[in-house]
């Protein structure tokens, strides 16, 4: 689960960080003193969790929280519970009031990642993918999708009649991507399982494109591909 925080005080950010380590299923991407520096990171960089503050100086969380474009999950922190019920009026996952210890830290990260895998179970019913590409959310068929790769800190999402470039890594697609459909071939490649033409012990061809299997991979490929096979026999 990628997460920032964003509050004014250094010393709030930097507990948020440490307990963060210890929740190996939590990272935070990145700290913000200045919010609205924080909002021109998020239009490059989407998140699936915003831990913010409150009251900052010359801006309010919760304000700018109803004035971001896109909505990330969030958990507002503070140090007035008097703001509570005005939280949990915008959907908030939480409210943190200060200083709070790890254990109320880690109940929140807790209800935050069960939402988010519950949207991201909804996705996969439905059928499609949904990414940040310039500027705005995107459904992205499962059944256009013929490969990814990975690019440095981007993936290409290979469909027609044109690929999309996404700031995302190959860990954090592929736990979107439902198994049944995705397999992992490669550090660098994920393909469509119904858009395989032929493979061998070390590559599989998908469409016109020859893609490597690592050795990493091969067995599991492998098995997956003679089940499917089999199933269709």
């Amino acid at each position: 689960m990628q997460a920032i925080a964003i509050d004014d005080e250094p010393l709030a950010l930097k507990v948020i960080q440490q307990y963060a380590q210890h929740i190996d299923w939590l990272q935070i991407d990145a700290v913000f003193t200045d919010a609205l520096e924080a909002k021109e990171y998020l239009k490059e960089n989407p998140v699936d969790l915003i831990f913010l503050d409150i009251q900052m100086p010359e801006i309010n969380g919760m304000q700018y929280f109803k004035n971001l474009e896109v909505k990330p999950e969030v958990v507002f922190t503070t140090a007035y519970s008097q703001y509570a019920a005005e939280g949990f009026n915008l959907n908030a996952v939480d409210y943190l009031v200060k200083p709070f210890e790890y254990e109320r830290f880690l109940q929140a990260a807790e209800k935050a990642k069960e939402l988010i895998g519950f949207r991201q179970n909804k996705e996969a019913e439905e059928g499609f993918l949904l990414v940040k590409y310039n500027y705005q959310w995107q459904k992205i068929a499962y059944k256009n999708i013929d490969f990814i790769e990975a690019l440095d800190d981007y993936i290409k999402i290979n469909v027609s009649p044109r690929p999309f470039l996404i700031h995302m890594s190959m860990k954090v697609v592929s736990e979107k991507l439902p198994a049944e459909k995705f397999i992992r071939v490669h550090r660098s490649y994920i393909v469509a399982l119904e858009k395989v033409i032929s493979w061998n012990k070390n590559t599989i061809t998908v469409n016109d494109k020859i893609i490597p299997i690592s050795y990493t991979y091969q067995k599991q490929v492998q098995e997956v591909l003679k089940g499917l096979m089999d199933e269709s026999l």
